[in-house]
Order: structure tokens, then sequence, then C-alpha cells
């Protein structure tokens, strides 16, 4: 086809590279709009999202290249978690054995651990 065009195959792909490098810029400028006004939250995901909204479809590998590339990081806050303190083993319960399991008869006497067994939905 370049020989009938009668231009030669680097000039060819020079222009199909100019083209789109032109259409990655585009995409670049509007990644960095979508992020700025997210207030620096957005990441790769959401962006994609805010774009298609606005009929831009560009896939998420191409967004987060893009903000590695402009040093774009998003914002986001770290689950906490608040400890509850509660009190073990504070039940009125009488200790009758007072660890002396051996001078009772056999079977007189059974002993479990308790601790995963649900009691009363609890």
């Amino acid at each position: 086809m370049c020989k009938v065009l009668k231009i030669s195959r680097s000039m060819y792909y020079y222009h199909i590279n100019l083209i789109e490098k032109e259409v990655k810029e585009e995409y670049e400028k509007d990644v960095i709009s979508a992020f700025k006004e997210s207030k620096n939250v957005y990441g790769a995901k959401k962006i994609r999202n805010e774009l298609r909204k606005h009929d831009i479809r560009i896939s998420k590998r191409r967004i987060r290249r893009i903000m590695e590339k402009n040093g774009l990081v998003s914002t986001y806050t770290i689950a906490q978690f608040n400890t509850h303190k509660t009190e073990v083993n504070q039940d009125k319960i009488n200790n009758e054995l007072n660890r002396e399991f051996n001078d009772k008869e056999e079977n007189q006497v059974i002993v479990s651990d308790l601790t995963y067994v649900r009691v009363g939905n609890k």
C-alpha cells in the first residue's frame, strides 16, 4: 500500500504513532482532571467509571500508568479497629471441687472447657 501511495513505510508508521500519542495525551488530560475533581481521592477504578459517564472508554491499566507517570496517588483511610475490653471469668460460680479431681469416684465429676459452647445466643 505504501508503494501505491509512494510514501515510505517509516513515514507511515511515524504518522500512526503520532496519532496514537495525541490520543494518549488526550486521555492523560481527562484522567488528571477526573483525579483533581475527586479531590485526589479516586483510584483507577473510580476514575474509569467517572470517564465512562462522559463516554470516554479507557482501561484501568492505562489509567494506572497515567497516574503513575504523573505521580498521582489517591488518598485513602485505613479502617480503624476499636478494641473492647471485656471482663473474663467474672461469673459468681462456687469452686466446689477446689481442683481435687482424684478424690472423687469415677464419672462423678466431668470437667470440660466451655470456651466455645454457645449458650442462649452468647
